[in-house]
């Protein structure tokens, strides 16, 4: 593993648990980790649940755009963790894969969408436990 690893977030359509993944660790792991995220069919725009129950945490992922995910992406990553896409996930032998288990907040409204949202921050900092990586000083 590099010394600043990257992590690739997947599901379906990059615009929910992929998205907020990438931002908790975007803002917990600093310039201390490269965060991808992608999908496999990526939808038009960002879960607008999503947004507001990451802006609860200070954590502003509006600006992002779902995207598909790209062989360079998957050839760059450490760690590739898989939220709900099953088969459509790529598999690249030699990369360590994680599945998270998450409830798909899409179609959800900011009040079911904060459990997930906590899950995912709790996966993140165990993730980066694993990695060693450590939050920025404040």
């Amino acid at each position: 593993m590099s010394a600043t690893p990257t992590v690739l977030f997947l599901c379906v359509h990059n615009a929910g648990r992929s998205q907020m993944a990438a931002g908790f660790l975007r803002h917990l792991g600093g310039d201390r980790v490269r965060v991808l995220s992608g999908g496999s069919e990526p939808a038009d725009a960002v879960n607008p649940a999503a947004v507001e129950a990451m802006a609860e945490r200070g954590i502003d992922i509006a600006g992002t755009q779902p995207r598909r995910w790209s062989d360079t992406d998957l050839e760059a990553t450490d760690v590739v963790v898989t939220m709900g896409c099953g088969d459509t996930c790529p598999v690249l032998p030699g990369k360590r894969y994680v599945d998270w288990e998450l409830e798909d907040p899409a179609g959800k409204g900011v009040e079911a969408v904060r459990p997930i949202r906590d899950d995912i921050e709790r996966r993140v900092r165990e993730l980066m436990q694993e990695l060693q990586v450590t939050p920025p000083a404040t």
